[in-house]
């Protein structure tokens, strides 16, 4: 609708300067005639450019469109392809730790058996130890009870 009125605005301004030239009226409106062709050519013109042009930018967007739905689609591939990977590699994490814990588990289960065995080993030599010098007050004890035995028949003698 501008448009028009702007094409008719701009007509009548060329046919009113070629009016004041002091050219009659029959090649006045010869002019204006031809005028109002070339200017309806020349629309017309721009009118098919504008479409043609409209035509090929709806066509680079939609390949813009089909380029970015199919980047779209590979990069969400790739996200998938990724997120299983991650998946696997924390498994992996997960069974690898699992294995740590029970070394560790094992190695702190050997290490507290390696210490009662210390442990168990020094209580064993200190009731041998001990064995020995009971066996040996024993034996003490024994001597002097034997002594004792003695003395007391040699005084009972003695005392008769």
């Amino acid at each position: 609708m501008e448009r028009e009125k702007e094409k008719d605005r701009m007509t009548h301004e060329r046919v009113s300067r070629l009016n004041s030239h002091g050219v009659s009226d029959a090649s006045n409106e010869a002019t204006k005639n031809h005028a109002e062709s070339y200017f309806s050519r020349r629309e017309n013109r721009l009118s098919a450019r504008k479409k043609a042009e409209e035509e090929i930018a709806r066509n680079d967007y939609k390949k813009m469109y089909e380029k970015a739905l199919a980047t779209n689609q590979r990069l969400k591939s790739r996200l998938e392809t990724s997120k299983q990977e991650l998946v696997v590699i924390q498994e992996q994490l997960q069974r690898a730790q699992q294995k740590e814990r029970k070394s560790e588990l094992g190695c702190n289960m050997l290490e507290t058996e390696k210490k009662d065995s210390r442990s168990l080993r020094k209580k064993i030599s200190d009731m041998e130890d001990q064995v020995k010098a009971k066996v040996e007050l024993h034996t003490e004890n024994q001597r002097l009870k034997d002594e004792n035995g003695a003395l007391i028949r040699v005084i009972t003698k003695l005392s008769k």
